[in-house]
């Protein structure tokens, strides 16, 4: 019998020239996309990839990645071919704090379509299924460069959870775990969702109001660690022009680590 190509039979391997085939065409949005058997974070690849000049448009994907960032630089690494580790490089006519909330649209509107889970929005990063971690969205800016990197967890199983809050398409009972189809979908959706808002701004483009119809984090009660070490409480009533969070009586919130408070 011929041995198999890749050790977990429910993890198979991406294809870099199919994904190119299908994602690469004349007046789209992504210029190349490269599958990295390991690497050690995708962000950082693409923010080199930027200052070679590379163009806007290039997509790394790792199969394994070892050393992650997430919010105040904490670190994470991701077993062989269980999730969807990406970065994209973006050079657009203006930084905006809607960069990652862009792609955490996308996101949730991928996996709630292919998947058939309750997927929603924790501002300003997170996707939760069933009140639990599944995914994670972190933007790097560098120059005129910024890498948006998304992490979605697909076939882990609980021992592989990074924390115990954490879930998984497929411990969530996800109506598909390919990651192909999935990272196809997300990448059509996340260009469509770009070229919109890059032609108008977030009201005119829709995302605004998209990007409120899938938080989950409005009208909760929050607490907020801000990066200078700090933290405020309160409900969260809106995202306001600029994609901030907004509690009564106090500055909008640009920057933070939200926790629901049940």
């Amino acid at each position: 019998m011929r041995a198999s190509p890749y050790s977990d039979l429910d993890r198979p391997p991406l294809s870099a020239p199919a994904l190119r085939r299908a994602l690469v065409v004349p007046g789209g949005l992504w210029t190349d996309i490269r599958v990295e058997p390991e690497t050690g974070s995708t962000n950082a690849d693409v923010l080199a990839a930027a200052k070679q000049g590379a163009p806007e448009g290039l997509v790394v994907v790792a199969e394994r990645q070892t050393a992650g960032r997430g919010r105040f630089d904490r670190r994470w690494e991701s077993p062989p071919r269980a999730g969807l580790t990406l970065s994209v490089l973006l050079r657009p006519v203006r930084i905006s704090g809607w960069l990652p909330l862009l792609a955490g649209v996308a996101l949730v509107e991928t996996v709630r379509r292919l998947g058939e889970v309750d997927a929603v929005l924790k501002w300003p990063n997170d996707l939760l299924v069933d009140e639990r971690k599944c995914a994670g969205i972190l933007a790097e800016s560098a120059g005129d460069a910024v890498a948006v990197g998304i992490g979605l967890n697909v076939t882990l199983r609980e021992p592989e959870l990074p924390v115990p809050d954490a879930t998984s398409l497929q411990l969530a009972g996800s109506a598909c775990t390919d990651r192909d189809p999935l990272l196809r979908a997300l990448l059509r959706t996340l260009a469509d969702w770009y070229q919109r808002w890059s032609a108008s701004d977030a009201q005119r483009s829709g995302l605004h109001q998209a990007y409120r119809l899938h938080c989950a984090t409005l009208g909760r009660a929050v607490r907020v660690a801000l990066p200078d070490g700090t933290e405020v409480a309160g409900t969260a009533t809106d995202i306001d022009a600029d994609g901030r969070l907004v509690l009564p009586g106090g500055r909008p919130i640009a920057a933070g680590d939200v926790r629901h408070v049940r």
